[in-house]
């Protein structure tokens, strides 16, 4: 049954990178078609990450009230609305309207999938299920890619992404009965402990800098893949379609990363894989900066997404063993909530800072989070000794 559930997890994770990373790729088209500024693609961020937030505190929750299963497909059903939602809308207010059961059905669905794969798999599960994260997430900006050639083409990317997260729904609905299985049979193990404050979980030693380390790695992730197609257009003048298709590279950088991961963390533990993963994107960084190499720049673009793959599964993984089984739930929520905060504020913030400095800056806007990571993640480590 467990491996039946991991097919499903997988499907599942699937559909939540299937969004994440479209509306960076579509938002050179988005913004003129629709005439804002190009610094409004952050206001969309805001607003989903808002919604992501609320709902990621929220999860413990939600979820032994409902149930794993029933959170992850009502969640999923949440974003198919908000992205065929999309593909109908008539201007920009209604987009940011939309943004909202976009944010909210990602928040509960992130935070319950993670802690069952950390509680019942092994590091290589966690680093494959954040693996086909990234095929949702490199098939996303690759579809967009091939309908921006078109006439309204962001919105039938936008259509077609829409339709493959409402077959996924209909997958997961068909699942409940093996997921009501499966925590009737675990029920004990889940609900024996009672659900524990915010407040109380934020004094638990660790937890501070370990919420400081999701902050930075999302905020450095998603302020990647929303801005740095813009900042090949701009910078370097590539064509919105070119740059869409380096955004898939970052993303396929992450998803093969991921996959490799899954074999290396065998030899590895998660210490060193989170090591070794900011040593080679502080490497892309640095080469993300070199202007006048397009070569050695898709190699920085690409080996940040290499760098980042290994580093969100393994805090997660390590959670229930930094901070015990039985806060391990409680602790992924806040820190979902906490990687979110990064990526409601910190993208809007760098639009709102290259709008007056320029975009040159982004390489290094991201070794700053990047390095404020490997400091945070090192002290986590020393309070939290493994």
């Amino acid at each position: 049954m467990l491996t039946l559930l991991l097919i499903i997890i997988y499907i599942s994770f699937i559909s939540l990178g299937l969004p994440d990373a479209i509306l960076g790729s579509a938002w050179p088209i988005i913004h003129q078609d629709l005439n804002v500024p190009v610094s409004y693609a952050g206001v969309i961020t805001i607003i989903i990450s808002c919604g992501t937030i609320i709902s990621s505190l929220f999860s413990e929750k939600v979820i032994r009230r409902f149930g794993t299963g029933k959170v992850t497909a009502i969640s999923v059903l949440l974003t198919a609305i908000g992205l065929l939602g999309i593909f109908l809308s008539p201007n920009f207010i209604w987009i940011c309207f939309l943004a909202i059961p976009l944010g909210i059905g990602a928040g509960s669905v992130d935070s319950a999938l993670n802690n069952f794969v950390a509680l019942h798999y092994k590091a290589i599960h966690m680093n494959w299920l954040h693996s086909f994260w990234g095929v949702g997430a490199t098939a996303g900006p690759f579809i967009m890619s091939i309908f921006l050639l078109k006439e309204n083409g962001w919105r039938l990317g936008y259509a077609t992404i829409g339709s493959m997260q409402a077959l996924l729904v209909i997958c997961l609905f068909l699942s409940l009965p093996l997921w009501k299985k499966f925590e009737n049979a675990n029920s004990e193990n889940i609900t024996t402990t009672e659900e524990t404050k915010i407040s109380k979980l934020i004094k638990v030693p660790g937890v501070k800098p370990a919420l400081l380390s999701f902050f930075c790695y999302c905020s450095a992730e998603l302020t990647t893949g929303l801005w740095v197609s813009s900042y090949l257009v701009i910078i370097n003048g590539f064509s919105a379609e070119k740059a869409a298709k380096w955004v898939s590279f970052y993303y396929l950088g992450i998803t093969i990363g991921r996959f490799l991961s899954g074999f290396i963390s065998i030899k590895l533990n998660n210490k060193q894989m989170i090591r070794v993963g900011l040593a080679i994107c502080i490497l892309g960084g640095i080469l993300l900066n070199i202007t006048y190499s397009s070569n050695i720049q898709l190699i920085g673009l690409i080996s940040i997404g290499l760098g980042f793959s290994p580093i969100f599964p393994a805090m997660i993984h390590d959670t229930p063993n930094k901070f015990g089984k039985e806060l391990s739930q409680g602790v992924i929520g806040i820190q979902m909530a906490s990687a979110y905060v990064g990526n409601t504020f910190m993208p809007p913030l760098f639009g709102a800072i290259a709008k007056f400095i320029g975009f040159e800056i982004l390489p290094y806007f991201l070794l700053i989070l990047m390095i404020a990571m490997l400091i945070s993640t090192e002290r986590v480590n020393k309070i939290c000794k493994l």
